[in-house]
């Protein structure tokens, strides 16, 4: 639990609020031991007590959790800035357009690393009608197996969740260029560019 709330946090706001440990307590209902426990890091506060002790700190509970200001800059939000964060509890998949501060299960979620697909875990694309039918080489076993793909522009999102001993394919519509991802419950997220789909020729370019 102490990679997402830490006791040097909570000291540096609750100064920074020119506050004693003991009205800090009083102000969540707990002691002053326990204040002064978390913050020589012999404790920790109740995932309960979140929401209370970011209020008496003055700060959200992004704030208190990350430790560090939050301000909305993001005037026009970039999807290719996509973050995947994946519970390894419940398989909940979690999507941000940027850096946040996530988590599930009572667990903090980092976002996934992406890496260049290797040959099994390259997709596949082909049109059929007016989508793009993507496949993958790759096993569908119990153990070994595609948890999600996805496709990213600078506007849109999709995504297909895949299953054990499902087939490793999805239809999208891709309508410009930007990412697919592909991730394994083995080798974790791969992440391809996409160019775009191809454009037929016209009868004025014959």
């Amino acid at each position: 639990m102490n990679v997402y709330v830490t006791g040097p946090v909570i000291k540096r706001l609750r100064e920074a609020k020119a506050m004693t440990q003991a009205e800090l307590a009083e102000q969540i209902g707990v002691s002053s031991k326990a204040v002064s426990k978390w913050e020589t890091a012999r404790g920790l506060p109740d995932v309960s007590l979140l929401e209370p002790l970011s209020q008496a700190l003055g700060v959200s509970v992004t704030e208190l959790l990350s430790g560090a200001p939050v301000s909305n800059q993001n005037t026009a939000c970039n999807m290719l800035r996509t973050k995947l964060h994946v519970c390894p509890v419940c398989g909940n998949i979690l999507h941000a357009t940027g850096e946040a501060v996530i988590s599930c299960c009572g667990n903090p979620l980092p976002p996934l690393e992406a890496e260049d697909p290797d040959e099994d875990h390259r997709l596949q694309i082909e049109p059929v009608e007016d989508e793009q039918f993507l496949t993958v080489r790759h096993p569908m076993t119990k153990t070994h197996f595609l948890s999600f793909l996805a496709y990213v522009t600078s506007d849109r999102f999709q995504l297909v969740k895949l299953y054990p001993e499902g087939n490793a394919e999805a239809r999208f519509s891709l309508r410009g260029a930007g990412y697919l991802y592909v991730c394994c419950n083995r080798h974790g997220l791969m992440k391809q560019k996409y160019p775009g789909p191809t454009r037929k020729p016209s009868q004025t370019d014959v």
